[in-house]
């Protein structure tokens, strides 16, 4: 599918509210079989999801233990987590040092789950993901681990402002480009 019947269809599922102010842009071009295009999301003018740009107001990555340092991630633990951490200690151990236990473990998975995520994105071609959005259901598109379907479905009229009101916990352990556009869809409601 061509780049401007493939941008056509995608703002025809945007929000209505976002209309004008969010802009799927493709600058570059293939010239050669091998290489894939450079294509942004901007908001305002603003390009937000590129990952090589320094004046990007997203923050990315560079490793698990920048994201386990972060104080803006908070993880919830929950009752399993301890009782996992419990069942996995080879004897006693005091209830506060349980839930430090698994407060690490979690933070450990997210922050693998997060640089997987980035290193799929740095990888993905976005006209890929765009046409496995418009194929999929809105519904795989949002539990997905991939950071470009989750905002696409974000941006996606067919989402609610109820759905989009009541994901603001699953939110909290996405990448912090899907929190933008989840905080931007939000506030456009």
């Amino acid at each position: 599918m061509s780049w401007s019947k493939l941008k056509q269809q995608l703002e025809g599922f945007l929000s209505p509210a976002l209309y004008g102010r969010v802009e799927y842009r493709a600058p570059a071009y293939r010239y050669f079989p091998d290489k894939s295009g450079t294509c942004y999301i901007s908001v305002d003018k603003k390009n937000v999801l590129n990952m090589n740009d320094k004046t990007n107001p997203i923050r990315w990555y560079p490793s698990e233990l920048d994201i386990k340092n972060d104080p803006d991630i908070r993880i919830p633990v929950t009752i399993d987590d301890i009782e996992a951490v419990r069942a996995a200690a080879k004897g006693p151990v005091p209830e506060d040092r349980l839930i430090i236990m698994a407060s690490s473990r979690k933070s450990t998975e997210h922050a693998k789950e997060l640089m997987s995520a980035q290193a799929a994105l740095v990888k993905s071609n976005f006209i890929v993901i765009a046409n496995q959005f418009l194929t999929t259901p809105i519904e795989e598109s949002l539990e997905s681990s991939d950071i470009v379907l989750n905002i696409l479905a974000l941006l996606d009229k067919r989402i609610g402002k109820k759905r989009i009101l009541g994901m603001a916990g699953k939110m909290e352990l996405k990448h912090p480009v899907v929190q933008y556009f989840y905080e931007l869809r939000r506030g456009a409601l």
